[in-house]
């Protein structure tokens, strides 16, 4: 049986260069503490700030402004609850997006319980939020706007670079979410006027649990959430995850260097496969129909629960998604679909395919293929079809 995988949103395979740069600080003499002054660690200290200047050249940052975590989850909430409790002299209203990623949403949720003012902005019919309303939002209070660049989920690409220049103009602090935009689209802290900007390594064929905060300099940032030694410029406690920060610079140099090539391609088996979909009865594309991620395409299936999609997928090899992987266990609607006016009801008809460097044309057609069959069954079998 065949096996594809179309679920590069949930995770990406490890890429064989960036295990290999791992595998070299898991052997040998590649074991030392940073924060030790014997050879050992300043041997290691360097290769550290060799990833860091890595990272920092891809966003167009400075290296000091880099900060290696545990991936986009601590990224962001680090983020959030670093400026929202360092500014709160200055005010407490919090603005966001009603479909950011949970790491994000429920970060803003918490804060709110605990006497913040938080704002979530709607979206429309395509999960695009309007600059606009972000303007209209902010009051004299306004100490912190947080956006994703890309929605995981349906893949549109907001209007963050708009965003980032209303805060500048606004004097207040802007946070991106770039998790899911990273090595697919150009991602520049100065272009997006980012103030903080979160990554993870996972997302980018590199290593589970290493991430990046980016806080730029002269930012009022201070950490909230760890306290311990004067790691990451007193930044991030903890003794620092030497082979997954070297396998995270890896590959983020591999994104940068591949990612214009590899998006073209990308974008080219994602048209063939959202023109297949939307030519079924009953299915149509989530998500902006132009402003959306190369790789990403998302759809609503009448009468069919994405669940048994998936499983009938699965058994025919081919690994998909119906939304965020962080979700996934949940039996509620995407609050995604929701805030963009989809029913609850067709909102659990979702499948969500992320393509990636190992798909191909003949994995489309083989998809394709197999779905067809699938959906008359299901349809067949619902209850929801009169």
């Amino acid at each position: 049986m065949r096996s594809i995988y179309f679920d590069h949103s949930g995770t990406t395979p490890v890429h064989p260069a960036v295990a290999e740069e791992m595998y070299r600080y898991l052997t040998g003499d590649n074991f030392g503490n940073p924060s030790s002054v014997h050879q050992y660690g300043l041997q290691i200290r360097k290769k550290v700030m060799e990833a860091r200047e890595k990272v920092a050249q891809a966003l167009g940052s400075g290296a000091g402004e880099i900060v290696f975590t545990s991936g986009g989850t601590e990224s962001d909430n680090m983020a959030i609850h670093g400026a929202a409790h360092t500014n709160k002299n200055k005010g407490n209203h919090i603005i966001t997006s009603a479909v950011e990623h949970h790491a994000v949403l429920n970060t803003v949720k918490t804060l709110g319980k605990a006497g913040f003012d938080i704002t979530i902005l709607p979206v429309d019919q395509y999960g695009m939020l309007s600059v606009d309303d972000v303007a209209a939002a902010v009051t004299d209070k306004t100490i912190l706007i947080t956006i994703m660049h890309a929605n995981n989920e349906i893949g549109t690409i907001l209007p963050t670079a708009e965003i980032g220049k209303l805060a500048r103009e606004r004097k207040i602090i802007f946070h991106v979410d770039a998790v899911q935009s990273f090595g697919k689209i150009p991602v520049d802290v100065e272009y997006l006027g980012a103030d903080l900007l979160s990554l993870s390594g996972h997302k980018i064929y590199g290593p589970k649990g290493a991430g990046v905060l980016y806080i730029r300099k002269g930012t009022r940032w201070r950490q909230t959430l760890f306290h311990g030694g004067a790691q990451e410029r007193l930044r991030r406690a903890g003794t620092e995850n030497i082979p997954g920060i070297m396998g995270l610079a890896k590959a983020v140099e591999l994104a940068v260097e591949n990612r214009e090539t590899e998006s073209a391609r990308l974008i080219g088996l994602r048209d063939k496969l959202i023109q297949g979909l939307t030519s079924m009865e009953d299915v149509r594309l989530t998500g902006h129909p132009t402003k959306r991620l190369p790789n990403h395409a998302s759809f609503l299936f009448k009468y069919i629960e994405g669940e048994s999609m998936l499983l009938s997928l699965d058994m025919k090899g081919i690994a998909a998604s119906t939304g965020s992987a962080c979700t996934s266990g949940s039996l509620e609607p995407s609050h995604v679909l929701t805030a963009m006016g989809v029913p609850p009801a067709e909102a659990h008809g979702s499948l969500r395919i992320t393509l990636g460097k190992d798909n191909t044309e003949d994995d489309i057609d083989y998809f394709l293929e197999v779905i067809k069959p699938i959906v008359e069954k299901l349809r067949d079998m619902s209850p929801l079809k009169d």
